[in-house]
């Protein structure tokens, strides 16, 4: 085992799991959120049902596991809710029989720890028009259908409710976009960066929302070992410059600044450097009636700052600003 311990956040699922770590994907960008301060687990499983989840239940998340999970996260329902196959073979799983599957997954998982906590995700929409453009009418026999997915995504949403669990609601999330259907899927099942965002926006949505001690919030966690050293790159009033680059990740701004950081709240709006700048420049006169130096220093050099990870991967903030705990590194 490696140390220190962190808290683990398993993302357990079917290819919409397996496939979140693809560049852009969900799970990658948590995975970069949640740096020195969580371990996110993958354990996606491509094609599965909840059918098979169940079966192999006691072998991903053993009862008797020394160090057991702070946060599960689980996707099942897209595979479950295709037309069942002639032959009675294929994914499809009755709609019952997929309420009480999750129901027994929930109640697996909560028996784990007092302190576990669950996200259940559920069934997104689809393009059809994209599916039978790639495939063919290879999948005809078993359609993955928009009617499908609205019904066991509304089941599992209620199933949430009965257990005190943590639903997101998928299906209504990525319609709230005009373009969703071309936007957010690479091929009409899976998520797109574009996507991705929003499932991101949705999960740290109910982090920061949910009443859980402590809260599992990515701003709300500390960082593992001091991000603050004599031994970064000094730069021009301690702060951390980097590769040009589009954006900057920002730790050492000045103090009266940082306890407005978290209240900004992702969205899917980018402003560009110039409105970045400007925006920046008002909150701080108007709350202190000047800009401090090397604060406006970094912003108006925003355009050859960017981060030590990927920064084309997060959402940007409702302030058109990417803020972590990080330090920038040279």
């Amino acid at each position: 085992m490696v140390g220190p311990t962190r808290p683990q956040f398993v993302l357990f699922g079917s290819s919409v799991v397996q496939m979140s770590y693809n560049v852009g994907g969900w799970g990658a960008i948590l995975t970069d959120l949640y740096a020195r301060k969580a371990d996110v687990i993958l354990r996606g499983y491509s094609g599965w049902n909840s059918r098979l989840a169940l079966q192999v239940l006691d072998q991903v998340f053993p009862k008797d596991a020394s160090v057991q999970p702070t946060l599960v996260i689980v996707y099942f329902g897209g595979n479950d809710a295709t037309n069942p196959h002639p032959t009675g073979k294929g994914a499809h799983v009755p709609l019952l029989e997929y309420v009480e599957n999750m129901r027994k997954i929930a109640l697996h998982l909560k028996s784990l720890s007092e302190n576990i906590r669950i996200i259940f995700l559920s069934s997104p929409p689809v393009n059809e028009a994209r599916i039978r453009e790639i495939f063919g009418n290879a999948l005809d026999d078993q359609a993955r259908t928009n009617e499908g997915c609205r019904t066991y995504s509304e089941a599992l949403v209620e199933l949430g409710q009965q257990l005190d669990i943590k639903v997101i609601d998928l299906y209504t999330a990525i319609r709230q976009r005009d373009d969703w259907a071309k936007a957010c899927f690479i091929d009409g099942i899976h998520f797109s960066s574009e996507g991705s965002k929003i499932v991101v926006k949705e999960i740290l949505k109910v982090l920061k929302d949910a009443e859980w001690e402590p809260s599992l919030y990515w701003m709300s966690m500390p960082s593992e070992f001091p991000e603050d050293s004599p031994y970064y790159v000094v730069g021009p009033d301690d702060f951390k410059y980097n590769k040009t680059g589009d954006g900057f990740w920002v730790s050492s701004v000045p103090k009266r600044v940082i306890p407005g950081l978290g209240k900004l709240e992702f969205d899917v709006k980018i402003l560009k450097a110039k409105q970045v700048q400007d925006s920046q420049r008002d909150i701080l006169r108007k709350k202190h009636g000047k800009c401090d130096d090397s604060w406006k220093k970094l912003v108006e050099n925003s355009n050859k700052c960017s981060p030590d990870r990927a920064l084309s991967r997060l959402p940007p903030m409702k302030d058109g600003i990417n803020f972590a705990a990080g330090k920038m590194n040279a």
